[in-house]
């Protein structure tokens, strides 16, 4: 799930009165930034055919890199290099898992499974921070695996598919993500960090491409549409729409609206592959969308609240 590569605070609370055409336009962009996401998985699962994973990451992040660098260079600090180096490696690691993933499995059951990364951020914030969680989330999560297990788990079997397993793990990665982001951006600036931690993937998927081999590429006219889909619309794009987006409506209907994306993937898929899920799969589907809203719009309430 993109939306995990980007600065998401943890403590959150309901927005001054807004006007209703502001919160029009940046509502009708939050659905853009969902569409842009969603359908991204159908396209890099494509361009995967052309490319080796580790080289479309390092396209990928150094394409945003080169636009975000330029845009906030002034506010960088180097004083948040630390914050830098681990948001972004833990960001590479989250889509490494996802991308790797992605070549074995389909593109709605990668959108859906990396949505449980949601309803994880709780547990991993508990574990890092020793807090309880609270029962809303707890309940949520259970929901949300049960609904994993039902999209990834043969009937009456306990059996997990690589590419499901690899897509998994992106999940806890992209969580830990949102947890190291929640707690340095509000000392280090968003800015800043947004702009290190590109940088550090990027840096990153270079040396992976370099180190990793044997490389593999095919310059197609599609794979080039993947890299710049994926470097402009779906990192560079997306995260400075979200940014001044997210101004303009509350934490509870920006929930609603991204949670929208695996919906959107398994959409895309249909229409470009002709992917369709089985009654079990849209069962499954169902109940990870549950768990991802309960877990949400629960956190998502006027007053504060620490994670």
């Amino acid at each position: 799930m993109d939306a995990a590569a980007f600065p998401i605070k943890l403590k959150l609370s309901m927005p001054p009165a807004i006007p209703t055409a502001k919160r029009g336009h940046a509502e009708a962009a939050l659905f853009a930034v969902t569409a842009i996401w969603g359908i991204a998985f159908v396209v890099v699962k494509n361009a995967l055919a052309d490319i080796s994973p580790f080289l479309f990451l390092a396209a990928r992040f150094t394409l945003a890199a080169a636009i975000l660098i330029p845009m906030y260079r002034k506010k960088v600090r180097r004083s948040a290099l630390k914050a830098g180096l681990l948001a972004g490696s833990v960001l590479f690691v989250a889509f490494v898992f996802q991308t790797e993933g992605l070549t074995l499995t389909s593109p709605s059951k990668s959108a859906f499974i990396t949505g449980l990364s949601v309803p994880m951020v709780p547990l991993a914030s508990s574990l890092v921070y020793r807090i309880r969680p609270q029962k809303s989330e707890v309940i949520g999560i259970l929901i949300a695996s049960v609904g994993m297990a039902m999209m990834t788990l043969p009937a009456g079997k306990f059996e997990i598919s690589t590419g499901d397993l690899l897509t998994l793990l992106c999940a806890v990665a992209f969580a830990l993500h949102i947890v190291v982001v929640g707690h340095y951006s509000p000392s280090v600036g968003f800015e800043t960090l947004a702009v290190m931690q590109v940088a550090v993937a990027a840096l990153l998927g270079i040396l992976s491409a370099v180190l990793i081999g044997p490389a593999r590429f095919h310059a197609t006219p599609a794979l080039g549409i993947a890299v710049l889909a994926a470097g402009l619309l779906a990192t560079a794009l997306a995260f400075t729409t979200m940014a001044w987006a997210q101004q303009y409506t509350s934490a509870a209907r920006a929930a609603l609206i991204l949670a929208l994306e695996p919906a959107v993937a398994w959409l895309a898929s249909y229409i470009a592959t002709g992917e369709v899920l089985s009654g079990r799969g849209k069962i499954g589907a169902g109940l990870i969308l549950a768990g991802v809203l309960l877990v949400e719009l629960k956190r998502s309430k006027p007053e504060k609240v620490n994670i």
